[in-house]
């Protein structure tokens, strides 16, 4: 009973081995992709990865780093808000560069009153001052005068009755007199006359130097607010409040390394793609006049076709499109820009890597 048993086990596994070897070596039908991947529509086209960024008639999107190092205190925009030339977009900390500007500006005004006060001499007052001194000096000159002139005729009446010593003393009294009489007179002309010229020169060279560091002062505090250069679409902001940003740009915790804190580019009207054409491709490149080119949004089977903008006449080492720099390999490639109209059936963004070919028309 029991090798019955065992038998009978055996057998079972043997025909569900049989059976299970059958259902398996039949084989499944594939499933449909999910899109078509990228074909060459040209005779003879040339395969090149593309990016997509904002049309421009020179360079790539806008990129914006700040010309000083600072907090992020505020962040005025959007990303994909559309821009003037001029509006702010990013602010920093200033609070030290706008007291070094607001000191810089009191200094300066303190030189410009100085100055508006020598330009007003002579001051009423000061010449009032002047004129009573000289009658001042007129009036002790006359004094002495007529001593000496008492004590010179007693003399010549009656020598006894005046001592030599005290006609001398008169007389001398009398050339002081004089003396005072003409100090005040040419201290009654200097303050009529005013400042003295190279005075007033000096101190507007001082206003002049004081009014250029202001100025400098105050366009370092304007570069604590970064500005859109041009008119535009805000495509991203790689910053935060409180974040802290350099000349250098933004720290990127993600790649761990400095990146823009902010990129823009133009209004979505057209779209760019840049293509980098391996070197041993360009041989096979046409003429621009004649040349074609329809990209593939990856993704999807979406073609668009392209329109020639201009070539970048310059063979530079091939980077991975990535952004990053540490990203080379041993290849250099030739950069070829196209444009077109963003598609209405699919989102297209800067920064999407696309497919393209490039062919003869």
């Amino acid at each position: 009973m029991r090798n019955q048993i065992v038998f009978a086990l055996v057998v079972a596994g043997a025909l569900g081995g049989l059976f299970s070897a059958y259902v398996y070596a039949v084989p499944s039908k594939p499933l449909p992709p999910a899109f078509s991947p990228a074909s060459n529509p040209f005779a003879r086209g040339v395969f090149a990865n593309g990016i997509v960024e904002s049309y421009q008639a020179t360079g790539e999107n806008t990129t914006i780093h700040p010309e000083v190092a600072g907090v992020v205190t505020r962040i005025f925009v959007a990303e994909g808000q559309r821009v003037k030339a001029g509006e702010p977009l990013v602010s920093l900390d200033d609070t030290v560069q706008r007291a070094i500007a607001a000191q810089q500006k009191a200094q300066a005004d303190a030189a410009r009153s100085v100055l508006d006060e020598l330009r007003a001499q002579p001051r009423k007052e000061n010449l009032e001052i002047a004129r009573a001194q000289v009658a001042l000096a007129t009036a002790n000159l006359k004094s002495a005068n007529d001593s000496y002139d008492k004590q010179r005729r007693s003399w010549e009446i009656a020598p006894e009755s005046v001592s030599k010593d005290t006609l001398d003393t008169t007389l001398n009294a009398a050339k002081v007199a004089q003396a005072n009489l003409e100090l005040a007179n040419r201290q009654y002309d200097l303050t009529k006359a005013g400042a003295w010229i190279f005075d007033v020169k000096n101190q507007e060279r001082q206003v002049d130097a004081l009014d250029k560091a202001y100025t400098a002062s105050a366009a370092l505090l304007a570069k604590y607010t970064l500005v859109a250069p041009t008119d535009g679409v805000v495509l991203s902001i790689q910053t935060a409040v409180g974040s802290y940003v350099s000349p250098q740009g933004a720290y990127d915790t993600y790649t761990q390394g400095f990146a823009p804190v902010a990129v823009m580019g133009t209004p979505a009207d057209w779209l760019a793609v840049r293509c980098y054409i391996d070197e041993i491709l360009i041989p096979r490149l046409p003429p621009a006049e004649r040349m074609r080119a329809e990209m593939t949004v990856r993704g999807s089977n979406v073609k668009v076709p392209l329109e020639f903008v201009r070539v970048q006449p310059y063979v530079s080492p091939k980077i991975q499109l990535s952004n990053q720099r540490l990203e080379k390999v041993d290849l250099r490639v030739l950069p070829v820009v196209f444009r077109f109209a963003p598609p209405k059936s699919v989102a297209v963004y800067p920064g999407q890597l696309v497919d393209v070919y490039v062919g003869e028309k």
